[in-house]
């Protein structure tokens, strides 16, 4: 009997065969485990972002919702709420002019290069794309250097989940409230002395005379620290697994570092880090000959959506020319990713400083350990050797 658990070791490890089977027999399923509803076809999963009155977000968007979060985030609320969260954030996102940091984002990416020159063996995360992302996201939020390694290992923590309980765990919600301390002694130093950051231009945005509330900059800042850290090296992780797995994709890309647009496109849609999403229904909905109830969770499948053949012809084939419009590796709807522009800069930056010192590079392990989330997918280590 066909059962589907987003907190199984087995789905962190390879969730396609399971995609599969969900969106050809139990398109809209009850999973018992996760009591919540997964939708996993593209058309599904497209509307039901797009349809906040319908799915929404406010009771969380994580799978496992970490606690006091929801309702002050942008990934946790919605229009009219949403709306004004959204436009005060990116009020402060245009004061700092993103585009100004990619000179320092390419010297932080070759910096990091640099430092795997000569190395035959090295774990890509540890080596290169935790480094490279923490040190982007101190330099775009404005955050004390000093803490860099300590803060990232708090922020994949807050993603996890523990797959026996199904829930967050202690060491998860003791890494959340840590980052919750840092955060509020970040910002009460840039609401003392302000700098041209995001963390001062959130202390400080103001549209008509709205501005953001302590609750809501401090929740804001620390998700954007957890988001930034995990999808951002989440994905470069993934982008860096499937270009070692497909060597004629990684030696074009190398050939051509224009074509490296192209890739993180494919790779958003073909294996991105950010899997699955939670929403909560407003109103009893008959889908697929199911009838799911007002206040029923249902699960966003993201990764299944983009491997939904009613889609994309050939959807579990890694083809870095096929220019997937509509993908959902970075969500879709309202709650579209606010930093995917930021993020596909600097992955693109980081990928072509990377191949100037790693052109050739292969996987080690045919078993990888993967992280224990049932919203994210990303290798804890991903070992190439340079060949």
């Amino acid at each position: 009997m066909f059962t589907f658990d987003p907190y199984s070791p087995a789905v962190d490890a390879d969730p396609f065969p399971f995609y599969k089977t969900l969106r050809d027999e139990h398109p809209c399923f009850w999973s018992p485990q996760a009591q919540v509803w997964i939708l996993s076809r593209y058309a599904d999963v497209a509307a039901a972002g797009t349809n906040w009155q319908t799915y929404s977000s406010a009771k969380g968007n994580l799978m496992t919702e970490l606690p006091n979060r929801a309702g002050a985030t942008l990934g946790t609320t919605d229009p009219p709420r949403h709306d004004r969260l959204r436009g005060l954030v990116q009020h402060a996102f245009m004061k700092r002019n993103l585009e100004s940091l990619s000179g320092p984002i390419r010297d932080i990416a070759r910096a990091s290069a640099e430092a795997l020159r000569g190395q035959e063996r090295f774990d890509f995360i540890e080596a290169f794309s935790s480094k490279f992302t923490v040190r982007v996201l101190f330099a775009a939020l404005g955050l004390p250097l000093g803490d860099e390694q300590t803060v990232r290992d708090k922020a994949v923590l807050m993603v996890q989940s523990d797959p026996v309980s199904r829930a967050k765990g202690p060491q998860h919600i003791a890494a959340y409230t840590w980052m919750q301390d840092y955060a509020a002694s970040v910002i009460a130093e840039r609401r003392a002395r302000p700098q041209n950051d995001l963390i001062s231009h959130f202390s400080m945005a103001e549209i008509d005379g709205d501005k953001l509330d302590e609750r809501e900059v401090l929740l804001t800042t620390t998700t954007l620290i957890m988001a930034g850290i995990e999808s951002l090296g989440g994905f470069m992780s993934m982008l860096a697994y499937n270009l070692a797995d497909h060597t004629d994709a990684r030696r074009a890309v190398v050939a051509n570092p224009d074509l490296l647009a192209d890739a993180v496109e494919e790779s958003l849609r073909f294996n991105t880090s950010a899997q699955r999403f939670r929403r909560c229904l407003q109103k009893d909905l008959t889908l697929h000959g199911q009838t799911m109830r007002e206040g029923d969770f249902v699960c966003l499948a993201y990764g299944s959506a983009n491997r939904d053949e009613r889609q994309f012809p050939n959807p579990d084939v890694y083809d870095i020319t096929r220019k997937p419009r509509g993908h959902l590796g970075f969500g879709g709807g309202v709650h579209a990713c606010l930093g995917s522009a930021i993020a596909r800069m600097a992955i693109k930056i980081a990928f072509d400083e990377f191949h100037k010192v790693v052109p050739e590079y292969r996987r080690t392990q045919e078993q990888l350990p993967w992280m224990p989330s049932s919203t994210f997918r990303s290798p804890l280590y991903l070992e190439l050797t340079v060949h």
